[in-house]
């Protein structure tokens, strides 16, 4: 089994390390981000409105992948508990925040999942689920996960890097590709993914390597077309850069593609992305019950400027705050854009 960057003692493993690599931004030529926001007018960074409470129950996984921007494994222990969750739906009670987004991690993998599912649906918000597909055949009691997720009504966001074995194999492990196929027909079966039904499946691509991913729409016309093979349908597909932390950090410098990476998202800097990005209208919860802009933020542990625990959760300050940026934003700013919901132009 593959160890975690933490696990392993690695520099990169720390938020402190991932740090010291992106804040050398001279040595390589950089421009800080802060001065291209600048040039648009877009510094400080300030929210719209909080419309997604994006909520990290630990970072535990069934999976090691190779470019997981959260250190995900089995050897992770972090796992919200009961009581942040209540701190997290106290938070949330009155609010017009419309969307609740569960991750990992392997959100399902934690043991108050279920319940805090059920208690987000009383309140009357769109749960996302960021779900690995491998986990619901891991272990026989999360077999009947499709049909827990059919009667709450959750969008399923799934992973899968590529319609092959061979490369969905190589990012996340051997045997990944056919058991995300068996979930995926799973999840078909109880009529994810179907045109006359209300239940949404999507699913999520990131590149295998250090360039920036194709066009979202015809990358989705490739998808379903190979999926149809297998006789398996979904929604949308979302296209996601890799951002530079964590073990995709760990693998452009291990492969000397660090510089030239950063060149790349440097070169295809785009003031409409940057204008979409989504931590302007996203908050982000650690396991821990600390608030972050962004799920990157929250991996680099870059508190947010306002009230730093969900116990002390105020929106009207939330936005109005400014926005903590750092080198990695670049990311999400190539291209036509990169967010958790894929591209943003």
């Amino acid at each position: 089994m593959l160890k975690s960057l933490q696990r392993q003692k690695h520099k990169l493993g720390s938020s402190e390390g991932q740090l010291e690599v992106l804040d050398d931004s001279e040595s390589i030529g950089i421009p800080a981000f802060d001065e291209k926001m600048k040039e648009i007018g877009h510094s400080p960074l300030k929210p719209t409105h909080i419309d997604i409470f994006q909520i990290n129950v630990g970072k535990m996984c069934n999976q090691v992948c190779a470019h997981c921007h959260v250190d995900a494994g089995p050897d992770r222990k972090e796992i919200m508990t009961k009581g942040t969750m209540q701190q997290c739906l106290d938070a949330l009670e009155g609010t017009d925040i419309s969307t609740v987004d569960l991750t990992g991690g392997a959100p399902e993998m934690n043991p108050h999942f279920r319940w805090f599912v059920e208690e987000l649906c009383k309140l009357g918000k769109q749960v996302i689920v960021r779900c690995n597909l491998t986990i619901i055949l891991a272990n026989p009691k999360y077999n009947d996960l499709p049909e827990f997720f059919r009667k709450h009504k959750i969008n399923v966001v799934s992973s899968l890097p590529y319609f092959t074995a061979k490369r969905t194999d190589a990012q996340r492990g051997v045997g990944v590709f056919d058991k995300s196929i068996k979930a995926l027909q799973m999840l078909n079966a109880v009529g994810y993914g179907k045109e006359e039904s209300d239940l949404k499946l999507d699913l999520v691509y990131n590149p295998a390597g250090a360039f920036l991913p194709g066009d979202q729409k015809a990358l989705e016309s490739q998808f379903k077309r190979k999926l149809l093979e297998y006789d398996i349908v979904f929604n949308d597909l979302f296209c996601i850069t890799n951002l530079p932390i964590s073990r995709f950090l760990e693998y452009l410098v291990k492969t000397e593609k660090y510089e030239d990476y950063m060149d790349e998202l440097v070169n295809a800097f785009n003031p409409a992305a940057a204008e979409g990005v989504m931590c302007r209208n996203t908050i982000s919860i650690g396991w821990d019950g600390y608030v972050y802009d962004c799920d990157f933020n929250q991996m680099l542990e870059l508190k947010v400027n306002g009230p730093q625990h969900i116990k002390d959760f105020d929106q009207d300050t939330l936005e109005k705050r400014e926005i903590i940026i750092n080198q990695h934003c670049y990311g999400c700013t190539a291209g036509a854009g990169s967010s958790c919901g894929g591209t943003t132009t």
